[in-house]
């Protein structure tokens, strides 16, 4: 079982949040489970494959993070539980952040070119290209310029 799960009063303040299930259908997937594993992957930062098993199928917790974080869903979790945390005193209202230190940023954010052939680089290899392609021989030119002095 993996740690840091939901407690029961954690879930009952974000519990109204979900629909009812359906009578009929489908049986859903466990909300309190998916919710642990959509924390679980934000807390460690795995890759959605590899989600443990007991949170269930990884593509129907990627489905669903990915529905609720674009209809709101999440937000309204994060502020129903700030405010219960706030309240019991547990989190400072004033001071609160996300511990971004091991978030990987893209390549051009550190400066990194982008795989395009500038100018310049043309420029260069044209240069490289014209110095490999010139006649190397000292004695065609000495004998082209010998023979215009004498004529």
């Amino acid at each position: 079982m993996a740690r840091k799960l939901l407690t029961a009063e954690e879930w009952k303040l974000i519990d109204g949040l979900f629909d009812p299930p359906a009578k009929t259908g489908r049986p859903r997937a466990d909300r309190r489970m998916v919710v642990d594993g959509i924390l679980w992957i934000l807390r460690t930062g795995s890759a959605w494959r590899d989600l443990p098993e007991e949170f269930g199928p990884c593509q129907t917790v990627w489905r669903l993070f990915n529905e609720w974080s674009f209809h709101g869903k999440l937000d309204a979790i994060l502020r129903r539980l700030q405010a219960a945390f706030f309240e019991a005193g547990v989190m400072d209202q004033e001071l609160w952040c996300v511990d971004g230190t091991a978030i990987r940023a893209h390549r051009c954010a550190a400066g990194g070119s982008k795989k395009v052939t500038t100018k310049r680089r043309r420029i260069r290899h044209e240069a490289v290209l014209a110095a490999v392609l010139r006649q190397k021989s000292t004695c065609f030119a000495m004998a082209k310029a010998t023979r215009s002095a004498f004529t």
